[in-house]
């Protein structure tokens, strides 16, 4: 028998107020300092754990300016708040990003497989390739990577973490006192690694987890960026505006995987929501409007308008003149296919600078904003359409995520769509994953049968 597809949920905690929401942190049930302060994360990941959320999301970013969002201003790094969440809950995943563009594979193997076995094999990590290009000079480099340069070195960077996460053979460690011996040095491995950027000689030093290794997760809406996910991706976090753009984007994604080998049951798509639940569907969008409308002045908007841009500064156009086509060019090694997205529509419909902003604004609605059991049949369509396959809800205010987890959640549950209990300890096992097989685990098989 077919075992019934069951949606995922994560959360994505962004404090005192990511993009679009730069005044959330006056909200009074947000600590001023919520994005470092370890104590709300626990609290509010334990909420979410209690709901059986599948997973926490710690998104990040490595250069700021003084228009950045508050909460990417001042907040803590991923790895670190990770672990200290690994010892407060016992079962939902951790995952967090960290780009390979500014970091070293063994360094970063190390730290995940650290995480993962802190947390008994409950880690993820999402895969970045840095889309602020002001990153460079924070790593004494003269310039960012261009594109294809990035993409090439993510699949390496992943490629030898993966290689460094084979290192030890199940059974390598002995550890048997009676007779003195702690390794079977036939078991452990060196990588050998030479490339276009690594040279890696290993082994990693320190075993493989419960789930293997970490579950990769990736986001990026480009050629390159979808190709990398189709190619490396346990996961796939990303951003639909409608039910057809999510499964046009599942659709291709998961064909992707297809025809490069993979089971594209493997892959699972987490696009990122808000959420507003509201006694009635009208009062549900009210919600909605209001906090969009206090979240973030059209002033606020304009000056973060520029980060796809690599941070181009907009507040120097005249907001009612044509949208300046001229800026595309500051994207080229930033968020590209993002600032290319916003220029095209601006230029097809004739926008003014000022339109283009409130269309981005406007953007950001949620399709998933009503009732309790209004939301809920929403993401039923959405999940049953194959437009995903779970969503990664934005912690915005409290009062909206209490009544996510208070009222819609158990719909879900009671229509078996959701867990009531989580079937597995490891994050792999809750998403549905299966553990990789040990690389030299592999080889040693085929030698065997050959």
């Amino acid at each position: 028998m077919t075992k019934q597809r069951q949606l995922k949920l994560g959360l994505v905690p962004t404090g005192v107020g990511g993009p679009g929401d730069s005044n959330r942190w006056l909200d009074p049930e947000i600590p001023v300092d919520a994005s470092v302060n370890i104590d709300w994360y626990i609290d509010v990941v334990r909420q979410a754990e209690a709901a059986k959320f599948d997973l926490v999301f710690i998104v990040d970013s490595q250069f700021i300016t003084a228009n950045s969002p508050p909460h990417y201003l001042n907040r803590l790094e991923p790895l670190t708040v990770l672990s200290a969440l690994a010892t407060a809950t016992s079962r939902i995943g951790l995952v967090g990003t960290l780009t390979t563009s500014y970091n070293d594979p063994f360094s970063v193997a190390r730290r995940f497989a650290s995480l993962d076995l802190i947390s008994k094999g409950r880690a993820g990590w999402n895969v970045v390739t840095s889309g602020d290009a002001g990153t460079a000079g924070n790593f004494s480099q003269p310039e960012h990577f261009d594109y294809d340069t990035r993409y090439r070195r993510a699949t390496e960077f992943l490629d030898v973490a993966r290689g460094l996460w084979s290192s030890w053979e199940d059974g390598a460690l002995v550890r048997d006192r009676a007779t003195g011996q702690f390794l079977d040095a036939d078991k452990l491995h060196r990588l050998d690694h030479k490339g276009e950027f690594f040279q890696v000689v290993g082994p990693l030093n320190i075993q493989r987890s419960p789930q293997g290794e970490p579950v990769i997760f990736q986001a990026g809406d480009s050629d390159q960026g979808r190709d990398l996910g189709a190619n490396i991706a346990d996961a796939i976090f990303t951003h639909a505006a409608t039910i057809e753009q999510g499964q046009a984007f599942y659709a291709d994604l998961k064909g992707r995987a297809a025809r490069l080998g993979r089971d594209p049951d493997q892959i699972v798509i987490l696009p990122g929501f808000s959420v507003f639940v509201g006694d009635t569907d009208e009062h549900g969008k009210e919600i909605e409007r209001h906090y969009r409308s206090v979240d973030q002045s059209f002033e606020q908007a304009l000056a973060e308008f520029g980060r796809p841009f690599g941070w181009h500064d907009f507040r120097q156009y005249d907001p009612d003149a044509p949208f300046p086509v001229e800026a595309l060019e500051y994207a080229k090694s930033s968020f590209y296919t993002h600032a290319k997205i916003i220029t095209d529509l601006a230029v097809d419909q004739g926008l003014t600078l000022r339109q283009a902003v409130e269309r981005a604004r406007a953007g950001r609605g949620s399709p998933f904003a009503g009732s309790a059991q209004t939301v809920a049949n929403e993401i039923q369509r959405w999940f049953e359409g194959r437009a995903l396959d779970g969503l990664n809800v934005h912690f915005g205010h409290p009062e909206q995520f209490r009544r996510f987890v208070g009222e819609v959640v158990p719909i879900l549950q009671e229509r078996g769509l959701f867990r009531t209990e989580y079937e597995a300890e490891t994050l792999r096992g809750n998403l549905g994953l299966s553990v990789p097989q040990n690389r030299y685990e592999i080889e040693a098989a085929r030698r065997d049968a050959a």
